[in-house]
This record gives C-alpha cells, structure tokens and sequence, in this order.
C-alpha cells in the first residue's frame, strides 16, 4: 500500500531538493526513502527505479528553466533577450546547482521529446531570429550559445574563476557582449565546391 501524501510529483520535488544539498550524483531512490523516514519499497509504486526518479527530476528542472525563460524573454529582442535568457541560465544554476545538473541529464528520444528541452530551443531560435540568421546557422549558433552558457556556467559553479580578478560577474557581461557582436556579424556560408 502507498504511504498517504507521496506522490511522483512529490518525490520528483523532493529528489530535486536533496540534489541541489548533495549533488545529483547523489540522489537515489534510498537517498530519497531516508529523508521521508520510510522504506524503499514504498516508492517503488510511485517511481520505477533510481534512473525514474532521475529523469522526473530533470524533466522538473528543465520546465522550471523554462518557465522562466519564457517570463525573462517576455516582450526583449536582441541583445536584450539574449542577456535574459543566458542570466536565466546562469542564475538557476547558482540557486539551484543539483537541478542545473539534473537539467543536463541525457533523456532517452520520447523522454526528450516529451520534456521542456524542445521549448528551450524554440526560445534560443526565437532570440537567433531577432539577429537574422538563416538555417542551418541558427543551428550552429544554438549549439555555439549552449556551449558557451553550459561552459561558463560549469567552471564557475566549480570554482574556476574564483581565485582571479576580475569578478566573474564582469567577465559574464564580456562574453555577453561578444556574442551578441558574433551573432550580428555571423560569417558569411563558406561556399560548397561541386
């Protein structure tokens, strides 16, 4: 029998709270069962397995990355909107670290397709479009944009950039502004040879 008040839902929220204490790496179903003070096998009837548990947290995390992107790009263009969205990424990430990682997890095709993953990039091609980029070179600056967010974000989350000036912050505006310039004056298609 389930024990009264848990839920998946709940325990995903619950999963993605222990994971921003001890890291992602860490959660487990067992983790998850010592925090509500009950037996493993009494959240087997609401998650599968540990990797269940961890796909509900990812799929947590990333509708509440989108969640806020969406409300952060509300209404921005340009460099406006690309400043939001990546300060969007960056400060998740700073509150909730376990989350950003369980945002990264590799999600089987129909977990991925199923998730807010898809909502992201319509949002990172909504802003590429304010810069006027033709495909396929939205999709190398999707990926050039993701890199460069996950990148910053991972060193100073693991103290990379904690030992120098200047300020990280300062360095973060920086990389704002060169991009917005890359994307402006993105190269020209190298041609083909036939």
């Amino acid at each position: 029998m389930a024990r009264v008040g848990l839920t998946g839902e709940r325990l995903a929220r619950a999963g993605a709270e222990l994971a921003d204490e001890v890291g992602f790496e860490q959660v487990t179903v067992s983790a998850l069962a010592r925090r509500f003070d009950v037996k493993v096998a009494s959240l087997y009837s609401h998650v599968k397995s540990s990797r269940d548990l961890r796909v509900r947290i990812a799929l947590l995390a990333l509708d509440e990355l989108a969640d806020r992107a969406a409300e952060a790009l509300a209404g921005r263009s340009g460099k406006d909107a690309l400043a939001a969205f990546a300060n969007v990424y960056r400060d998740y990430a700073r509150e909730h670290p376990g989350r950003y990682a369980a945002a990264r997890l590799r999600l089987e095709p129909a977990e991925a397709a199923a998730s807010a993953g898809p909502r992201h990039a319509r949002m990172t091609r909504a802003i590429l479009r304010g810069y006027e980029l033709p495909e396929p070179e939205q999709t190398h600056a999707v990926r050039m944009l993701g890199s460069v967010f996950h990148g910053y974000v991972s060193l100073e989350l693991a103290g990379g950039f904690g030992h120098s000036a200047p300020d990280p912050g300062e360095s973060w505006s920086r990389i704002l502004d060169a991009l917005d310039a890359t994307l402006r004056n993105w190269p020209a298609t190298p041609p083909t040879d036939d």
